[in-house]
């Protein structure tokens, strides 16, 4: 693997569908224009989140973790990566913090503090390791460990990924990402057909694959995948762009 590393798209919700809804960064009672209205401040957060305001024993772990995911919807992380360690350190429901732990890690990505994304998704499987969200938490560490040069590492905990929820397309694209890092194509090709029959139709997966094919000699076919994925893309774009004209 080369020092410098490629652009990956990654954590942000491509995975978390249902069961994976805890993990939405766009909650559907956030029902402001983040543009003209900061969704913050119109549910009073700051009153919530004031510690001389509210005693401990009376924290919401739960609301607090829709508080920390309403700053990751407007692009504050560093308020999101503390607010969800308190929902983890007020919370005495085990789901409830390591799915805290596991969006804290997210919002450190966010910031590229890999360390501290590193340590927050360890902390998510300390406290299970086989729970319906531990196959984020070892994906997004791979990603982590990645990002931090610890490829070997990133691969184990990929492989873990698809282990512990075969049906996580996620966690099947991110696998074929670092297979193909480490110059195994057919294997990585392997794992994108997971992930597009799981549902994972993106244009990034489609380009990896178009990557992978490409490096099998399989020129045309590589070809058409990468056709298909500058049409989704340009897709995408038009939404965004009659969105913005509504």
């Amino acid at each position: 693997m080369t020092d410098e590393k490629r652009d990956h798209e990654f954590s942000e919700g491509q995975g978390f569908d249902d069961p994976y809804e805890g993990f939405d960064v766009d909650p559907p009672e956030l029902d402001v224009d983040p543009d003209e209205v900061d969704p913050v401040d119109s549910r009073v957060v700051a009153d919530t989140l004031d510690r001389e305001q509210i005693p401990t024993e009376q924290v919401d772990a739960e609301e607090l973790l829709d508080v920390g995911l309403d700053y990751m919807r407007i692009n504050r992380h560093e308020q999101a990566t503390d607010t969800f360690e308190r929902a983890a350190r007020y919370t005495d429901d085990d789901g409830v913090e390591q799915e805290a732990w596991v969006n804290k890690g997210a919002a450190h990505a966010e910031l590229q503090e890999f360390q501290q994304a590193i340590e927050s998704y360890r902390e998510a499987l300390r406290i299970d390791d086989d729970s319906e969200h531990a196959a984020s938490a070892e994906t997004n560490l791979a990603y982590a460990l990645w990002k931090a040069s610890r490829s070997e590492q990133a691969l184990e905990h990929a492989e873990r990924a698809v282990e512990l929820d075969p049906r996580f397309p996620q966690g099947w694209y991110n696998r074929g990402f670092f297979l193909l890092e480490r110059g195994l194509a057919e294997d990585a090709v392997s794992c994108f057909d997971n992930a597009l029959r799981l549902g994972h139709r993106s244009p990034d997966v489609l380009e990896e694959k178009a990557r992978a094919l490409e490096e099998m000699g399989e020129d045309e076919k590589a070809e058409e995948v990468a056709d298909e994925a500058e049409e989704l893309r340009q897709q995408a774009e038009e939404r965004m762009v009659e969105a913005r004209d509504r």
